[in-house]
């Protein structure tokens, strides 16, 4: 399977100023990376610096996650792996979307999650490789039909918990490589993990020393 293609939404113009607020951010957070509403903030700060006019999007359904902007007519999801054990080679998103109602049963788990994913063009996603002293940052757009083959997840039960037990499979992607769908019994989040970061679209890399 080929590489991705960036999608053009993510100009060089924005790749300069979202690098350069994340430094920013560091100056006053040294150690700790930008997630969540703090990279949905610089993303949002980028986009006004060049002048790209963006819409947010505030959603009250119970299973959305994550911050949606509408830029260029397509709506974009904002994630975050940030942790001291992310992989260079291999993301996961710890909260796709969660579908806690019932019936927990496969089907209808996989239709939720598709009808997540059909809302979105572009899922953006901030990565920190901890390479100390570095951090090793990833921005990257993951291709939201390749977590679409989730439809063909041949899902069972995984896990020992009583009660409404976590449910996972793996996806095979078109080339082979494999990563993995979850639905967790407890909390009803969808989790995927392992995806491929050779699968994704890289905009662009680098590199931040941490100071005490």
């Amino acid at each position: 399977m080929s590489t991705p293609q960036p999608t053009g939404v993510f100009t060089e113009g924005f790749l300069i100023a979202i690098h350069a607020l994340v430094n920013i951010h560091h100056s006053i957070y040294p150690t700790v990376p930008p997630q969540g509403i703090y990279f949905e903030a610089l993303v949002e700060q980028a986009f006004r610096r060049i002048k790209k006019p963006f819409t947010l999007i505030t959603s009250s359904a119970r299973n959305m996650s994550g911050h949606d902007l509408l830029v260029e007519n397509k709506k974009i999801s904002l994630k975050t792996e940030t942790g001291l054990g992310t992989n260079e080679d291999r993301l996961s998103i710890t909260k796709l979307c969660t579908t806690e109602r019932e019936p927990w049963d496969a089907p209808t788990l996989i239709s939720r999650v598709l009808e997540h994913l059909a809302r979105y063009d572009i899922i953006l996603m901030l990565r920190a490789v901890w390479r100390l002293p570095l951090v090793h940052y990833q921005l990257l757009e993951i291709p939201v039909d390749n977590l679409e083959l989730i439809s063909s997840a041949q899902l069972h039960p995984v896990g020992r918990r009583t009660g409404r037990q976590s449910l996972g499979a793996d996806v095979i992607l078109s080339d082979g490589r494999i990563f993995r769908v979850h639905f967790d019994g407890s909390d009803g989040k969808c989790q995927i993990r392992n995806f491929p970061v050779a699968a994704c679209a890289m905009l662009q890399e680098w590199d931040i020393k941490i100071s005490d």
